[in-house]
């Protein structure tokens, strides 16, 4: 029975040993250089860290770092990636809640870390790997560590934690989510059966390793003996060079936030390439608009293309809709079908069940299942909120996650995605999502994409939107909405911006947003 992920890891390198299992823009590991590297490192930590105690990575991504997360749990441990652009305070809120004893980083990285005020031990990976070599020339040594490593290795269970990633928390605190092997192992056995996800693909890494895309995309790599391609950041600022690698790396496989496949389109990208090997093409973390997917699709005919569901709560996605015909720029895609072993369902205010017999009434989305995680690392309150027992169910104990997202049935028994609880909202008397005027926005010719805003303090609805055409302005907008929306649900006020910020998660950034319209309103007021 796979336990752990190093299962996953090690059945890979047996089959593929000299074959790339990642790359980076300047270095690759073959599956075997990958283990190899992966048990060094390990035997460096094994004797610093602690079982299951979490260890903070401070570095960008790149092969090493993916050396350093399987060092890490070969050791005991589980990691957590830290963002280097991140302000001070809000990493050392996340080192705090980790407990963490050490912080591990690389030679771009130490200065910056240095200046953290952390009391802990702060180890190099570089000057860890420019002894690689000679550790291997130890035999004894080696012996000595793996022994060590095979004690660290009986005593793991399969709900050992293997990686923290912190969220957002709506008090400012970061909020981590503590993912153990048994839920990885779940999903991503799921994922990759259902989408067909095998060890001829080359999966092209966007997400940063914060941010839990990129677990489908490390993990999925790992089970299946697939090449991972980790792209660039600096390359999704230039569609040409990020065009030129996926076609050179002949990447066949992208699972990526919409916002990053919107870019391509948006910058008219495939006006400069078209990169060939593409089969399959996966989005999550926001609705995409039609019109975009559209474009993607018009250049890839053939391709499979997938709309993922799922917060970090539950292991990247408990839904997913394989898109097998075209839609219009008035339609919303559907969430499709839950993932195996995971239940999906719809909760009303009362906590009874949405059924399909319901069409059109909103209820919350909830998750049951392996692939539910463990909660919110120290804060109790928190995960005592989103982590219930089923309301369901009084015969026993049946963990679900409330996601805070609503959604509904269609007539059809699709299920569909709403909008998040909070951008529901109460305006001029009527019960508002705000996903839905988004909709209608995106519809409109010439508007590449939309966000809509309820200023409580105000009593407002603003809609943003990003242009295609310069004739659409403010007023075309509103003129655009009203054969689409009721006249309660065209916003008060339109904000036109040259694009849509977006947060590192890549999705779009509502307190950026904000910011520009409070701009644009104090120099009106001057």
């Amino acid at each position: 029975m796979t336990k752990s992920v190093l299962d996953y890891l090690e059945e890979s390198e047996k089959k593929y040993k000299d074959k790339t299992a990642c790359a980076d823009e300047t270095n690759e590991l073959t599956y075997g250089q990958l283990v190899s590297r992966a048990k060094y490192i390990a035997g460096v930590l094994v004797d610093k860290i602690g079982h299951t105690e979490g260890i903070p990575v401070y570095m960008d991504k790149s092969c090493n770092t993916l050396a350093l997360f399987m060092g890490i749990v070969y050791a005991g441990g589980y990691y957590c990636m830290l963002d280097t652009t991140h302000p001070a305070e809000r990493v050392e809120m996340i080192l705090n809640t980790l407990d963490a004893r050490i912080l591990i980083v690389d030679n771009k990285s130490e200065a910056k870390a240095a200046k953290l005020g952390f009391a802990g031990e702060i180890i190099n990976l570089e000057s860890i790997l420019e002894n690689e070599e000679q550790y291997y020339a130890d035999e004894d040594r080696v012996l000595r560590n793996e022994r060590k490593l095979d004690a660290v290795r009986e005593q793991a269970m399969d709900i050992d934690p293997l990686y923290a990633i912190f969220t957002s928390g709506s008090t400012g605190v970061p909020k981590g989510v503590i993912v153990n092997h048994r839920s990885t192992i779940d999903f991503i056995d799921c994922f990759t059966r259902e989408l067909a996800i095998n060890e001829t693909d080359v999966i092209g890494n966007q997400a940063p390793f914060d941010f839990d895309v990129s677990v489908k995309d490390i993990y999925s790599a790992l089970k299946t003996g697939a090449t991972l391609q980790i792209i660039p950041k600096k390359f999704f600022s230039f569609p040409t060079k990020l065009l030129d690698f996926l076609d050179d790396r002949n990447v066949t496989t992208l699972i990526w936030a919409v916002s990053a496949l919107c870019i391509v389109t948006t910058l008219n990208g495939f006006d400069y390439k078209r990169p060939a090997s593409l089969k399959k093409i996966m989005f999550s973390g926001e609705v995409m608009p039609i019109k975009h997917l559209n474009a993607w699709r018009e250049q890839y005919p053939d391709a499979t293309f997938v709309n993922l569901y799922g917060p970090t709560e539950i292991t990247c996605n408990c839904t997913y809709y394989v898109i097998d015909r075209q839609f219009g720029l008035d339609e919303k895609l559907p969430m499709g079908k839950a993932f195996p072993n995971e239940k999906v369902f719809l909760l009303d205010e009362d906590d009874k069940l949405v059924g399909a017999d319901r069409p059109g009434v909103t209820g919350e989305i909830c998750v049951s299942g392996t692939a539910v995680t463990m909660g919110y690392l120290k804060n109790p309150e928190k995960t005592g909120e989103a982590f219930v027992q089923n309301p369901l169910n009084d015969r026993y104990l049946e963990t679900i996650y409330r996601t805070g997202d609503l959604g509904y049935y269609s007539e059809d028994g699709e299920l569909f995605f709403s909008s998040r609880k909070d951008f529901q909202i109460k305006h001029m008397g009527h019960r508002i999502e705000l996903g839905e005027i988004e909709t209608a926005m995106n519809a409109i010719e010439g508007l590449v994409r939309s966000c809509c805003i309820f200023d409580t303090d105000e009593n407002k609805i603003i809609g943003f939107f990003e242009a295609g055409i310069p004739e659409l302005d403010r007023k075309a907008v509103r003129h655009g909405l009203k054969d689409k929306v009721p006249q309660w649900m065209i916003p008060n006020v339109f904000v036109k911006v040259e694009a849509m910020p977006i947060t590192k998660n890549g999705k779009i950034d509502r307190k950026a947003l904000m910011e520009i319209y409070r701009e644009q309103e104090a120099a009106h007021d001057n």
